[in-house]
């Protein structure tokens, strides 16, 4: 991603529009710190679409889990109580 000072990016609008088009989201920052990305529209859309589930819809949905690998219970070895004499 290419950085933007706000002031290049704001004399150079249309061609920090195009380079995001062409070249992806472009980074805009003022005083040295990151503040702001051009994104073209579309990707703008596809990311909110793309919202992430509550734990409720997550819990409720059929989306698979995968599997939790257990110990086989042969393998699994008992401590020995301890003596309280």
């Amino acid at each position: 991603m290419r950085k933007w000072q706000v002031q290049d990016a704001k004399a150079r609008f249309s061609e920090l529009l195009d380079a995001s088009l062409k070249e992806g989201p472009q980074i805009v920052t003022k005083c040295r710190v990151d503040t702001a990305v051009v994104v073209p529209f579309e990707q703008w859309q596809r990311l909110q679409q793309a919202k992430p589930m509550t734990l409720k819809e997550w819990l409720l949905s059929d989306v698979g889990r995968g599997d939790i690998p257990l110990p086989s219970r042969s393998r699994m070895q008992l401590r020995k109580p301890p003596n309280l004499d």
